[in-house]
Parts: C-alpha cells; structure tokens; sequence
C-alpha cells in the first residue's frame, strides 16, 4: 500500500509544491501506514528527483518516453490510472491548480475513487476519513467525508508547508500499456510566458486593477514587484481591456494563488477576485475608495492614491533591503 504523489514535471524541473505535497503524504503516511511513491511524466534527470528524498519519498516511478512530454489529459489519467494499482495507492495527491484540476476528476471516475478539492490542512479524522477544504470562493472551510476505499485530494498551495525528512530515494522505470500513447487532440501551438517570477509559485505577488487607470502606469507596479521579488498579477477587467496579459488574471476565471502576501493595488474587491485570492496568508489592500470591498478581506488597509502610495512603498523597501 502506498500514498502516491503526482510529481509535476515543467520542462525537466520539478514544481515547488510538489516538495510540499511529498511532505503532507510523509503526514498522511504516518497515520495510516504504508510508502511514500511518486510519479513523474515526460523526460527529467534523477538529480531534480533526487531531492524528493528530503521531504520522505521512498520511491519515483517513471514514465520519461519522451512522447510524454506534452500533457494530454486523458493520455495522463490512464498512465496514473494504472501505476495507482500497481503501488495499491490508498491516497492519490495533486497539487491544486489546473493541472489538479483536469486530472483529478478523471482519475476519481476511473479508479471509483471520492475526490476532494482545495484540501486545506492534514485530516480531521483517519475513520472515517475527513479533510477540510474551502467552501463558497473560499469566504469558509466545510469538512468532507470520503467513504471511498481509494481517495484523490488536491492541496492548495501554501497551505501545508514543506518539512524535510529525509529517505533513501529509488527509481523505476514504467512502461504504460496504452492503446495509443498519443491523444485525440494534437498540439498545433504553444505560447509561453517566460518574463518575471512564475505567479502560481510566487511567495509575493503584486497586482493591479481597474484603479490603475490604464496599462501604460503598470511600471510603477513593476518597480515594486522588482523591488521585492515579486511576480505581477491583475484583475479580469484589467486582462479583459488588454491592459496585462491575461497570463496575469487571478480570480475565480483566473488563476488561483496563495502567496506569502499579495499586494492589491487599485482593485475593488469583487467576489470573484476574492475567490482566487482568499488563499493568501497575508492580504494588504490599497484603494483610495475606503468603502472598497477588498477592506473586508483585506489583512493590512491603506486608503490613499495609488499613484503615490506605490512609489513610497517602493523606496522604503528599497532602502530596508539595501540596509540589511
């Protein structure tokens, strides 16, 4: 019996949560018994895998035929679908972002298996089993029972932590048996983001919204996210009038983070954007609207003109990390 982890491969490195996901599995197997086993699709060298090892995973199959590389979905949840019967997986684990998103579902109809999305936290009962995930855009928690002999959950990022318990780390190779091993569907093009810090990773993340008036008064925010490492994220009208790239949107149609903290500048505070963002640990809103909705979540308030709050939270950063 064993937990497996789906090991998100993005061009031969490993995704940083997938380092948390490990170390919430090294809970989960403590509790319930069994190995730690990882899968990884699509070529990547040992030596990324290797660290897999400090966080508890005892063992990384993979199934590196270069045909993988590119991520089919149903190519995908039937490659998982059968390592998962192979290890005995009692617990499937995902990280919850898009990629959680399409092969989770999937793989809960094929294994017969109960799937929990946005799992906050480590269960709140082994039997029966219950996981806390979020509820309603994320304004609450609710508690789920999954009666389900095998369970698949997704873990919100940032949610756990990473903890380091070292293993010794094994590979083996897999050969999936597959009707075909390309999918239906043919890629025809690929764009890629490749500027600045990658958003769904990010400890801190800057963004913008309608407040900022227009996409030629984005260096400002630039300038900050610069400053402090961060990545850059807007809101849907923001992408929606081709302001920022819509690689930027966060939100409920967007994507979903959950920095360390988010910086939100000019943005009012709809439902939707709050339903993309309520992961973060620390929200700081700054709106010269004091009756802005993003107050009501918001961990830190400043009520002022962006256009001069920004450049002032700039240099004081600036001057703090040149003093440090």
């Amino acid at each position: 019996m064993s937990i497996l982890v789906y090991i998100q491969n993005v061009k031969g490195q490993i995704k940083k949560q997938s380092f948390e996901l490990t170390a919430y599995a090294w809970q989960l197997a403590q509790k319930m018994g069994g190995s730690i086993t990882g899968i990884v699709i699509g070529e990547i060298d040992n030596e990324h895998l290797q660290q897999l090892g400090k966080y508890g995973m005892t063992k990384v199959i993979k199934v590196g035929d270069a045909v993988f590389n590119t991520r089919f979905n149903g190519v995908y949840t039937r490659i998982i679908e059968q390592v998962a019967k192979q290890e005995a997986a009692r617990v499937v684990l995902f990280p919850d972002n898009n990629l959680g998103k399409a092969l989770g579902p999937r793989l809960s109809v094929r294994l017969k298996a109960g799937f929990v999305p946005e799992v906050m936290a480590l269960p709140v009962s082994y039997d029966p089993f219950i996981v806390t995930k979020r509820a309603f855009t994320g304004r609450a928690l609710a508690n789920v029972q999954v009666n389900s002999s095998r369970k698949i959950l997704s873990l919100m990022i940032n949610a756990f932590g990473i903890n380091e318990n070292p293993v010794e780390l094994s590979f083996q190779e897999f050969q999936p048996q597959l009707d075909r091993t390309t999918s239906r569907l043919q890629l025809v093009n690929r764009l890629v983001y490749e500027g600045g810090v990658n958003l769904v990773d990010a400890d801190i993340v800057v963004s913008g919204g309608r407040g900022m008036k227009g996409g030629e008064n984005w260096a400002m925010l630039e300038e900050l996210a610069g400053t402090l490492g961060a990545a850059l994220a807007c809101s849907r009208p923001v992408a929606d009038d081709g302001w920022r790239s819509p690689d930027e949107h966060v939100g409920q149609t967007g994507k979903i983070i959950a920095p360390k903290i988010y910086f939100a500048v000019g943005i009012s505070g709809a439902i939707q954007h709050v339903a993309g963002v309520s992961g973060s640990k620390c929200l700081v809103a700054i709106n010269s609207d004091p009756d802005a909705p993003i107050f009501d979540v918001a961990d830190y308030g400043i009520v002022g003109d962006a256009f001069k709050v920004i450049p002032e939270l700039t240099a004081v950063f600036k001057a703090h990390l040149a003093s440090h």
